[in-house]
């Protein structure tokens, strides 16, 4: 098992850095680079509305790839997934900016940013059913936290990599081919996590399957509609409050406060961090409470923390900001450490790799692809202090509370491993 998780970690890591690089160049350079016809607060949406082009891909992805887990197996979906993901994001590096090619340069950012997404969705459901349907059923939302790290992981090394750049290179030549950097560096860490990925063993619920479902989108559209729906609408909050605070707050902080750039970083990857290590307690915590009370909890902080949050954004001042960004990670990571057991929990094994990726994905639709762009408008109607942010956030997490509070609790008690829990 820890072998398993930590191969699993590894490539959550490393596709989750694909996906939040864009989404840190996005904030900081690609608007001049690639709408410089717009103004400035024209520009960053423009170039946000790119970033939330991967998470419409991403649940178009969890069809693609969820078919080919449910049919063939979840092991094959991580290698295509990396691949996918690893390649499109090189390329990005590789795009001419505005100037050199003209109109071509945003359309194939668009593009590219597609594939990025198509890949990303495909690799959650693979990473954590392979985890998870390895695991005992007791300590299941324990081990399958280990891919939920991840993204900490790969959002830490995506702006690790950035800060060092800002921190060496001039404003000059990071706009000029500093913020390329990065994106190439996934090219290293593709091969990494494929030769990772080599020696895992398929799924042994999978293997114990008897008759496979021959279309299991049609399967879960039919028999699962509603749960795709509430799990969407449950999980939007936690892709709303990630990248309200590692996306948006870094555009707000550096173009409305005149915060530097590496400081703003600092904060967030500080924050994150944290949640990162607290993963595994939360997932404990799961096993032992119940999946769904984490969830009911971590709604119920998120909606009293966000307008704290804005307020402390609003200070400019680092401890501050990072006290309000640590807030909302911590609220966070209450409901999003239990989410790998919860939601494979909830489908019938034979349709599980669709049902949970196209619910997981659809909620970073809702949460995710909007909220960038939401806040950065309603930011810029607000005052100093954005209490239009904080109100949006706020009304996401009662959106999700209430999704949460229709589902089932599906914390396996004295369940054995190869039975799965019942809907």
């Amino acid at each position: 098992m820890l072998r398993l998780a930590a191969a699993s970690l590894a490539g959550t890591a490393i596709e989750f850095y694909d996906f939040f690089v864009y989404g840190t160049a996005a904030a900081l350079v690609l608007g001049p680079l690639f709408f410089p016809t717009f103004s400035p607060l024209a520009g960053t949406l423009a170039a946000f509305a790119t970033f939330g082009v991967g998470f419409v891909a991403r649940p178009l992805g969890s069809v693609l790839f969820g078919h080919i887990g449910d049919r063939r197996g979840r092991r094959p979906v991580l290698v295509a997934s990396l691949l996918l993901t690893g390649g499109s994001t090189v390329a990005v590096g590789c795009v001419p900016a505005y100037d050199a090619i003209g109109v071509a340069a945003p359309l194939l950012l668009l593009v590219l940013r597609f594939l990025q997404g198509l890949g990303l969705g495909g690799e959650w459901g693979g990473a954590v059913l392979l985890t998870a349907e390895h695991a005992p059923a007791e300590r299941r939302g324990l081990w399958s936290s280990f891919p939920q790290i991840g993204p900490a992981v790969g959002f830490l090394l995506a702006n690790g990599v950035v800060l060092g750049l800002a921190a060496t290179l001039t404003d000059a030549q990071f706009a000029a081919w500093g913020w390329r950097v990065p994106f190439w560096v996934a090219g290293v860490l593709a091969v990494a996590g494929l030769w990772l990925r080599s020696s895992l063993v398929e799924s042994p619920h999978f293997l114990e399957i008897d008759r496979h479902a021959r279309v299991p989108l049609a399967e879960v559209v039919r028999d699962h509609w509603r749960l795709v729906l509430l799990t969407a609408g449950a999980l939007a909050v936690g892709y709303a409050v990630f990248y309200a605070v590692t996306t948006w707050s870094l555009a707000y902080a550096t173009e409305r406060l005149g915060v530097s750039r590496g400081v703003m970083l600092a904060c967030v990857m500080a924050a994150v961090v944290v949640k990162g290590a607290l993963t595994p307690v939360a997932a404990h915590l799961g096993d032992r409470l119940g999946r769904r009370p984490m969830c009911l909890a971590g709604c119920a902080a998120t909606a009293l923390w966000m307008f704290p949050m804005v307020a402390l954004l609003a200070t400019g001042e680092p401890l501050l900001m990072f006290l309000g960004c640590l807030g909302a990670m911590l609220a966070f990571i209450t409901m999003f450490a239990v989410i790998a057991a919860y939601l494979p929990e909830l489908y019938e094994p034979r349709v599980r790799c669709t049902g949970a990726a196209v619910g997981y994905n659809l909620g970073g639709v809702l949460g995710g692809a909007l909220t960038p762009i939401v806040a950065t408008a309603l930011a810029e109607q607000g005052g100093r202090v954005p209490w239009g942010v904080g109100a949006y956030l706020t009304a996401v997490a009662l959106l999700s509370l209430a999704c949460f509070a229709r589902l089932p609790e599906t914390r396996p008690v004295g369940v054995p491993v190869a039975e799965p829990a019942m809907e």
